[in-house]
């Protein structure tokens, strides 16, 4: 089969969990089919809506430049002159399926591009995206909200206080004065470093150059997502939680399974000798929706000289919530381990003792638990979305309320006072699925919606 699977953006710029599920699931069906990717990048030193044909660890790659240079808000998610970029990739590609991973950064319109020219879509759901434009985590920052129903009203603000908007209205005021390229770069970032007393004023720039955002068109975007259901033959959800909230906002029970995710096998390697401490860890993006900081008001209540924090992760992904982070680890035994490659992700887990996964918003099915499992090492994790289904308390892990310091405090002092614990919630780790499997499982339902096809058309593209 040609396979094409489609995400927001990809390795090597790109390296959290959906871009490396993606890759090395890729990876294992490039081993018996033909698998191309398509991705979108942001780079104001190439044109808006441009096509570059790279290749990632012998994957060829499609991506697409997106450096958010629209008019409107519709344009963010359903763009003409990208749909035009995409129809020219599904003829050049001519894909038996398309798989979507994530419909950021490139068109709601894909699927439906595909169907038009009898090609059957499958999608993994990662996050909320289609459902959610400020992200796909249902967090509205500024209001430190995670949202359990859909507000248009509250999306509306959110939107206008996340990246993508300051993105998109730094983009109109570069493409007007016709200075794209490194400056462009470099006012963006400066536009996300602005502090929060000055954000009055940068929405203020942001109206003038013409993005004002309504609930009325966060109404239209969700009936754009609910074309996407339309148009898309099966959804697989790694989790029964995230299955359930997309059912709640309107995905059919019968276009969904629900499939874990494969991993590569993670190999152990030795541990160092530890001082006794506790090493108490964290693996993941440092944004405030990932709970970093609700695990540093909880190492405030530990003792200090019986535990220390690693903190894994690129602090200059969002450099203003790392510099809240370094302010509360103030006079902590904590440490900022920064990024590292996936290669390295074995000696990682052999630095910590314990896992630990805050999270404020549903997750998903974590990629960092399973690794965590496969390394040895037990997890403590948030009661929210995914998390409670693959963490039994107690048993292979601890569970916690979300957003409480007190409550995740609680839940590491009982193993700073008992270390046996450890080795018994580490041994009851569960078997992971393997890529292989997880591949094997997405040939058969690829070859479904295959015969499914060809049994209501008669013929194909």
């Amino acid at each position: 089969m040609i396979l094409l699977h489609a995400i927001h953006d990809f390795l090597p710029r790109h390296r959290a969990g959906s871009e490396i599920y993606a890759l090395r699931l890729c990876q294992a069906l490039a081993r018996r089919h033909a698998v191309i990717v398509l991705c979108a990048e942001y780079d104001p030193a190439r044109t808006h809506g441009s096509l570059t044909w790279r290749s990632f660890e012998d994957l060829p790659v499609v991506e697409l430049v997106n450096n958010w240079t629209f008019s409107s808000f519709e344009e963010t998610y359903r763009s003409s002159a990208l749909d035009t970029t995409l129809e020219h990739v599904l003829r050049a590609v001519q894909p038996d399926v398309l798989h979507v991973h994530n419909l950021l950064n490139l068109s709601m319109e894909l699927p439906r591009l595909a169907k038009g020219r009898g090609i059957p879509t499958v999608a993994t759901l990662h996050d909320f995206t289609l459902v959610c434009p400020s992200g796909g985590q249902r967090v509205h920052m500024a209001e430190q909200h995670v949202c359990y129903q859909i507000d248009t009203a509250r999306c509306a603000r959110c939107f206008t206080e996340s990246p993508f908007y300051r993105q998109m209205a730094f983009a109109r005021v570069a493409g007007r004065s016709r200075r794209f390229g490194a400056a462009t770069d470099i006012g963006r970032k400066l536009l996300r470093r602005l502090p929060a007393a000055t954000r009055s004023v940068e929405r203020a720039v942001n109206q003038a150059v013409g993005h004002s955002i309504s609930s009325q068109l966060i109404e239209a975007r969700l009936e754009a997502a609910r074309t996407v259901f339309e148009a898309i033959d099966l959804f697989v959800a790694p989790s029964a939680a995230l299955a359930a909230d997309f059912e709640r906002f309107g995905l059919p029970a019968d276009k969904i399974e629900v499939s874990d995710y494969g991993f590569t096998t993670l190999p152990r390697v030795p541990r160092p000798e530890t001082d006794g401490r506790l090493r108490i860890g964290f693996v993941g993006t440092l944004v405030w929706h990932k709970g970093v900081h609700v695990l540093l008001e909880a190492a405030r209540q530990l003792p200090p000289d019986r535990f220390e924090v690693k903190l894994f992760g690129d602090v200059n992904t969002f450099p203003d919530y790392t510099a809240t982070l370094r302010a509360l680890a103030q006079g902590l035994p904590v440490q900022f381990m920064g990024a590292f490659d996936n290669e390295q992700a074995s000696t990682v887990y052999a630095e910590i003792d314990v896992l630990v996964v805050p999270s404020l918003w549903p997750e998903n099915s974590p990629l960092v638990i399973h690794e965590a499992f496969m390394a040895g090492v037990p997890v403590v994790g948030a009661r929210q979305g995914g998390i409670p289904a693959l963490i039994t308390h107690d048993v292979n892990g601890l569970l916690y309320d979300a957003f409480s310091p007190a409550a995740l405090a609680a839940a590491l002092g009982t193993l700073i006072d008992d270390p046996e614990r450890l080795g018994r919630l580490a041994a009851a780790a569960p078997t992971i699925k393997t890529i292989e499997d997880d591949a094997r499982e997405w040939e058969a339902r690829y070859e479904r919606v295959l015969q499914r096809g060809t049994a209501s058309s008669g013929s194909r593209k």
